[in-house]
């Protein structure tokens, strides 16, 4: 594939416009609105960025880089186990309602769309439940897309949704929003170098200490008014 082409699947398959849910869950920023913690577009872009440096730098990108290679390497079994343990690391309801629902609908677009081998189509529909990184990184394998702009393109989506988020509940401009995703592109590249250093590592070396999250993540399971299902 020509680096355009393949600078083309990449916009694709990050794009918002990707019919999976993503605009629908917020990951608990939404809860972190309703205590107070975000407040405005200072503490939303604080928030955005640690979430990118010390919690998907720390187990969800690196995690992505090992599926992407399992993927690569159609070693099926590897696959399994870490989308296995990536969905036990999913401490509430919402949150493995959300990567179960995102992964699920990418699985299922990736068939309809003939992308990639039917070996990689077949092995990923049968995956249940399926987590979104899982997901992703299939369909990076199937495109073509190599592991570090995958990478990228994934961080950045996540960041994108985030963004979009916080322009919506705390509530942020339009122009405030790009102002922070732009700042924000820094993060997403120290996001991928963190995270391929960690995969590096023999064991990988993942950390899934987040207890912020899982505790907004909670609240916000019984929080009295949401626009976002997580």
């Amino acid at each position: 594939m020509t680096p355009l082409r393949q600078l083309i699947s990449l916009l694709h398959l990050a794009s918002p416009a990707l019919p999976i849910g993503g605009f629908s869950y917020s990951q608990g920023l939404e809860a972190a609105i309703d205590i107070g913690c975000v407040r405005d577009a200072d503490t939303a872009e604080r928030w955005i960025r640690d979430s990118l440096l010390y919690v998907q730098a720390q187990c969800e990108a690196p995690l992505w880089l090992l599926l992407h290679r399992g993927w690569q390497a159609m070693d099926v079994d590897a696959v399994r186990e870490w989308n296995g343990w990536f969905h036990a690391t999913r401490e509430t309801a919402e949150l493995r309602l959300e990567t179960e629902q995102m992964g699920w609908s990418l699985a299922k677009l990736v068939g309809q769309m003939g992308w990639g081998g039917d070996a990689l189509r077949e092995h990923l529909a049968v995956i249940s439940p399926v987590c979104l990184p899982t997901a992703f990184a299939a369909t990076s394998v199937a495109l073509e897309i190599d592991e570090r702009e995958g990478l990228a393109a994934y961080c950045f989506n996540w960041a994108e949704n985030q963004v979009a988020a916080a322009v919506k509940a705390v509530p942020l401009g339009q122009v405030a929003g790009q102002h922070m995703l732009r700042r924000l592109h820094e993060a997403v590249l120290m996001t991928v170098d963190e995270a391929v250093q960690r995969a590096a590592e023999t064991p990988p070396r993942l950390s899934t200490f987040s207890p912020m999250l899982g505790l907004l993540s909670s609240r916000h399971e019984t929080q009295y008014s949401r626009l976002f299902r997580s």
